[in-house]
């Protein structure tokens, strides 16, 4: 398991005569090496600290938030601030998904609640905000259980902070076993509230629609009832905000499809859940299913293809896409992280095995 990064593109030939290899396309450069819990999420601040997490789904996770320093995983933002407290589950971390800087360089912690995909109870599905000037923890936003079910799996987060007081922030719900959707955040208030519940572009598809494919073989679960079920089976995983701010596109995990849907639909809560949905647009197959999604500033797309080891990028300009790296070692590619020194960062944590 890896983090590496990315920047130019080269394309290199070989000769008929040669032996046909999986030849790498671009540059990957290795940032860092796993050797024990399983990571997700990556994200890089405006001064280059890099931060990761791990969600508990059975590995050893001695801390669910980290900052790399010198080398080493450092708990972040301390110790304490990791160690679950079952009495009060709001009082500290529980099990991360994801962690995400936002445009105004500060950290947000995006706290599932649910280790091994448990339940969710009231205090442990949050988002948590760090001041990176001096490492504290500046604001919780905790979800009620009309937001955040029983079900929910809070997969991934996106902000633009140009919208309301604070600003808004957009969560994708993956949930294997209920309601998919977007949840949507007022950051100055705290409320939250559901978008496309339930909507079939944010589902899984089944395994009579998509096989996915991961290292040349199906990619599978065997349920202990004796059923087979295609083994990407979360709804709405990756998502990515457009450059200005207008449209959300996100994806299942299970599934080849791309969507989006308009923005200001989903922060208007004179609106209901109905008008979002007629705003939804299907943006067609990507050639291979994803996991992170990711935008920057001129409106490209990023794309993780965890089917061929590779990240995509969509251009606004035609809507096509190029590859921007593909590598062998890019086993189940996770989390994009666009970061200010111009590198795309990515884990690569073979989830798949």
């Amino acid at each position: 398991m890896s983090i590496n990064r990315q920047k130019d593109i080269t394309s290199n030939h070989i000769s008929m005569q040669e032996l046909p290899t999986d030849e790498p396309l671009g540059v990957l450069e290795p940032v860092f090496y796993f050797n024990g819990a399983m990571p997700t999420g990556v994200t890089v601040s405006h001064k280059g600290r890099i931060f990761v997490n791990f969600p508990k789904w059975g590995d050893d996770v001695r801390f669910t938030v980290a900052e790399i320093n010198n080398g080493k995983l450092v708990a972040y933002p301390d110790e304490t601030f990791n160690q679950t407290d079952p009495n009060d589950l709001a009082k500290a971390l529980v099990s991360v998904q994801s962690v995400v800087i936002d445009p105004a360089d500060r950290l947000w912690i995006l706290d599932t609640g649910s280790p091994l995909f448990q339940p969710t109870k009231f205090g442990g599905p949050k988002m948590v905000c760090v001041d990176l000037n001096n490492d504290k923890v500046v604001k919780k936003i905790l979800f009620p259980q009309d937001v955040a079910l029983p079900t929910t799996y809070l997969n991934d987060v996106r902000f633009d902070l140009r919208r309301g007081n604070q600003g808004m922030a957009f969560i994708t719900d993956s949930s294997q076993k209920g309601p998919n959707g977007i949840i949507v955040v007022d950051l100055a208030s705290g409320e939250s509230w559901r978008r496309l519940h339930d909507h079939p572009s944010t589902k899984a598809e089944e395994l009579q629609t998509f096989l996915p494919i991961v290292e040349g073989r199906p990619f599978l679960e065997h349920e202990s009832d004796g059923s087979i079920k295609q083994g990407a089976s979360m709804g709405s995983d990756g998502i990515a905000i457009s450059a200005d701010g207008s449209r959300l596109y996100y994806c299942p995990l299970g599934s080849r499809k791309l969507y989006s849907v308009d923005t200001n639909t989903l922060v208007d809560r004179s609106l209901d859940d109905q008008k979002a949905s007629e705003t939804v647009t299907d943006e067609g197959d990507k050639g291979g299913a994803s996991d992170g999604l990711e935008s920057d500033a001129i409106g490209n797309i990023y794309l993780t293809n965890y089917e061929h080891n590779t990240i995509l990028r969509r251009r606004p300009s035609n809507r096509e896409y190029e590859t921007v790296v593909h590598d062998p070692r890019l086993l189940w590619p996770d989390t994009l992280s666009v970061a200010k020194d111009g590198y795309l960062y990515v884990t690569a944590n073979q989830l798949h095995r």
